[in-house]
């Protein structure tokens, strides 16, 4: 979610900021300690920029949301299977629900991993067949040795993934990359569709390069040549580095603002909010960038009018990150296509209000025809 534009400039002012608070307050106990600065009012306020770069997460969490009643854990299940390919990456797969249940498969966004579906699997395993799995080089699924990170190589992996999920046709649910994956996979395997594949749910996510349809996507498309891409291939070249500044950022409670201004309106839990920024942290960097830089090729706006199988399209209706117009434009030029809007609902309308995206992934799956 955050390698999403224009999220992603919005975490790099923040690592910057992050960093320029931790060396001013060291610059400031090392000038008092040599006496350049006198007075007990620098000390305080050097300790005070450290210890707030450490553990200012402690006091900003608990100020800006309510704890909750449900908080999400990272839940998987020892029912996994390990998929190997060509390229060196191995796929992390996890079952989730009855054998014999309608198989769905969960296909997550960018940044986070599968442990982001923590309340589609256990409100929707009761009734269906929950397969969820991890992208190459997220989560618990191995890099591909060749740094293919387009989303092509991400559709013949979910093909894989169907391959193992039964005999019965499956249904497609991705979140924001994720469904930017399915739409390619319908491109490059239209065979599949009707056969082994009974729908498609496309949650916050858009036919084409995102800059195009993200928040200010005007300024974003002028920046993405001569600033953002550079920035992503910087970042390719020092992710450790950045990977340590994106901790600190978490540690210091700044992750928490961009990963709520991307991705929820407000009405997000605390337990929410942290869940979300922790699995924003735990990617590598230069895994991140480079994904990103695949979604810039990303463009499967031919694709929509060849679909033929029913598709539902969820969006929140104040997402910032794929605007509500993408799934607008994809409910007019699929076929089969209906649009539920989730209000109030951002990026993270999964989470945020995940009992009302449930509810429309069942009733979705409970009205379609499978077989037919």
């Amino acid at each position: 979610m955050l390698f999403m534009p224009p999220n992603f400039l919005l975490v790099w002012l923040f690592q910057l900021l992050s960093i320029g608070v931790l060396g001013g307050g060291i610059y400031i106990l090392y000038e008092w300690y040599e006496r350049e600065l006198v007075g007990t009012s620098y000390l305080v306020a050097g300790l005070a920029m450290v210890l707030w770069s450490f553990a200012g997460r402690f006091i900003s969490l608990p100020l800006l949301r309510r704890h909750g009643s449900d908080e999400p854990k990272f839940m998987r299940t020892k029912t996994v299977q390990r998929l190997p390919r060509p390229d060196g990456s191995i796929l992390q797969v996890e079952f989730y629900g009855p054998e014999d249940g309608q198989p769905i498969i969960m296909s997550h966004g960018w940044g986070p991993n599968s442990t982001i579906w923590y309340y589609a699997k256990r409100q929707l395993s009761d009734r269906f067949r929950v397969i969820v799995w991890d992208l190459p080089g997220l989560g618990k699924s191995f890099r591909p040795d060749n740094n293919d990170y387009s989303i092509e190589k991400y559709a013949r992996d979910l093909e894989a993934v169907i391959a193992i999920a039964g005999n019965q046709p499956v249904f497609l649910l991705g979140h924001s990359m994720g469904g930017m994956i399915n739409l390619t996979f319908c491109r490059l395997f239209p065979e599949h569709l009707r056969r082994r594949v009974a729908g498609l749910i496309l949650v916050d996510t858009t036919y084409t390069n995102p800059v195009k349809t993200c928040i200010f996507s005007g300024l974003i498309r002028k920046l993405q040549k001569p600033l953002i891409e550079p920035l992503l291939y910087l970042t390719i070249l020092l992710s450790p580095i950045f990977w340590l500044m994106t901790w600190l950022s978490y540690f210091n409670g700044l992750l928490y603002i961009s990963v709520e201004l991307s991705g929820f309106t407000g009405r997000e839990t605390r337990g929410q909010l942290n869940f979300a920024a922790f699995l924003s942290a735990l990617g590598s960097p230069g895994v991140l960038a480079r994904g990103t830089l695949a979604m810039f090729k990303y463009d499967e706006t031919k694709t929509l009018a060849r679909i033929n199988v029913p598709v539902l399209v969820v969006c929140g209706a104040s997402d910032i990150a794929t605007k509500p117009v993408a799934s607008d434009r994809m409910k007019a030029e699929i076929p089969q296509a209906k649009l539920v809007t989730i209000n109030p609902g951002g990026h993270m309308a999964l989470m945020e209000q995940n009992h009302q995206f449930s509810q429309a992934v069942s009733a979705f799956c409970a009205t379609c025809k499978v077989g037919e």
